[in-house]
């Protein structure tokens, strides 16, 4: 047994049953969903009662979909600019990439302003918005996930934090 699981297990020992269970059914779900730290992610939600594993599948979604989605054969097809830069010769790889660092930027943007809760740009006006998790049947926990812009390059499901963007 390596250091991180005996922490892991000690930790566990000294919770109540009932979050000590919850740990870890996190952690399985976590480790599931491909988490490198499925640990760390189970344990920071338990002890800090953030919607970890709500922002974890909401940013590898949108990694997954919105980023990654255009390096699915035939996804560049789909946008009659990209079609015809590829019959006029342009390199498919190099499209797609550029096309994954848009939508990543785009991404990167969207979250940015959840984020912020509001228009900063837009004085006087009073109305916001929250980002909240909901349970299965979709009722809000009162659990808001704040901060995403912080995390969406630790998403990349590819492990490499998005590095590959940018070459």
């Amino acid at each position: 047994m390596d250091d991180a699981e005996t922490a892991w297990k000690s930790w566990l020992s000294g919770l109540a049953p009932s979050k000590r269970t919850a740990a870890q059914a996190l952690r399985t779900q976590f480790e599931a969903l491909g988490a490198a730290d499925a640990s760390d992610w189970a344990r920071s939600q338990i002890e800090e009662d953030q919607p970890h594993l709500a922002r974890f599948v909401l940013l590898r979604s949108l990694w997954r979909d919105a980023i990654d989605g255009w390096a699915v054969p035939g996804a560049l097809e789909q946008v009659a600019a990209a079609r015809r830069l590829l019959d006029a010769g342009a390199d498919r790889n190099d499209l797609a990439l550029l096309a994954r660092a848009v939508a990543h930027e785009a991404v990167f943007a969207v979250v940015d302003q959840l984020d912020h809760g509001a228009d900063v740009n837009v004085p006087g006006v009073e109305v916001g918005w929250v980002v909240m998790e909901s349970g299965e049947d979709g009722t809000p926990t009162g659990r808001p996930l704040a901060g995403l812009h912080e995390d969406v390059l630790t998403m990349d499901p590819s492990g490499r934090d998005g590095a590959d963007l940018w070459q």
